[in-house]
């Protein structure tokens, strides 16, 4: 099989994107957590003060829809 680089939004699913994510170690994981929380606050910095937010019990979940 012949690895390539593809720039196809289509190829981009929520499992590859999720494979990626796991496949990186601990520490660069939380500086994309960061990241992605100061990208939140810089567009919406009242997001935080919200007062419908609720927090989620438990695990969360990702499901994707498959074809048949």
């Amino acid at each position: 099989m012949i690895m390539t680089v593809s720039h196809e939004r289509a190829e981009e699913t929520p499992e590859a994107k999720a494979r990626w994510f796991q496949s990186l170690p601990l520490s660069e994981r939380m500086e994309m957590l960061c990241l992605f929380t100061d990208l939140v606050f810089e567009n919406n910095p009242l997001i935080a003060e919200r007062k419908d937010a609720k927090p989620i019990a438990g695990r969360v979940r990702v499901l994707s829809k498959t074809q048949r």
